[in-house]
């Protein structure tokens, strides 16, 4: 019987594989240290981002199977 592989449970909980298979994760910056920054500079984290291409293979190496 072969062995099943194990997604990385620290990726699932941050990233998600869109339908095209791009990777879609929350910007980090927003938890706490919030008086002394802009509204500027806080405003564009509160979107989602998309992993570069060239370190996809990283994060997609984690989800054997796709997405969870």
């Amino acid at each position: 019987m072969k062995m099943k592989l194990k997604t990385n449970s620290g990726a699932k909980k941050r990233y998600k594989i869109t339908a095209k298979g791009k990777i879609k994760f929350k910007s980090a910056g927003l938890r706490h240290l919030l008086h002394q920054e802009s509204s500027g500079i806080k405003r564009p984290k509160r979107r989602s981002r998309y992993v570069d291409h060239p370190n996809e293979w990283q994060i997609k190496k984690m989800f054997p199977y796709g997405n969870p």
